[in-house]
């Protein structure tokens, strides 16, 4: 079992995303609003949430960190901190794990409940509500594939290059 330090360093806010560098990961995640962000850890199995640690550092509105010793296929998934103004467009819900927008693969199956929902679905109040159950803890333990992430190795190079090996593409006339 790998052995985590007690906080992240600080990392860099580009490229997005997880991206294992074979030392460690970089995780980078954008918001323009959130006051806070932490990185969760889970089991191999997804099931259990190792350890949270908070994003250190805040750069152009990107929230980053680094792990070292983290390894290609570490499960994880964000909780973002912020507003709930849904009157403003901000509905920030601690009590959900967000996936990685920037997420190659993803764990598990997927199991719809509305657990998964920032509000109480079918409340009086309807999405001005808000909904304290942890979506992380839905089913048993078991974590729904669309919040859980993971990492998978990245090139530095950018994800739009083409590959060396590639034809090159017919000239306009």
């Amino acid at each position: 079992m790998v052995s985590w330090p007690d906080r992240l360093l600080p990392g860099a806010p580009y490229p997005l995303g997880a991206t294992w560098d074979g030392l460690g990961i970089n995780f980078a995640v954008f918001s323009a609003h959130a006051t806070k962000f932490e990185l969760c850890l889970f089991d191999p199995s997804g099931r259990r949430e190792i350890q949270r640690f908070e994003m250190p550092e805040y750069t152009d509105e990107v929230w980053h960190g680094y792990l070292p010793n983290a390894r290609a296929g570490l499960i994880y998934g964000y909780r973002a901190y912020g507003p709930y103004e849904p009157q403003h467009g901000h509905r920030f819900n601690h009590h959900k794990l967000l996936l990685d927008p920037y997420a190659r693969r993803l764990a598990g199956e997927l199991r719809s409940s509305d657990a998964l929902f920032g509000y109480r679905v079918n409340s009086p109040r309807a999405d001005l509500s808000f909904d304290r159950r942890d979506s992380a803890q839905l089913h048993l333990g078991r974590r729904p594939a669309a919040r859980r992430a993971v990492v998978r190795h990245r090139h530095l190079r950018s994800p739009c290059a083409r590959p060396q090996h590639a034809a090159p593409r017919p000239q306009a006339e």
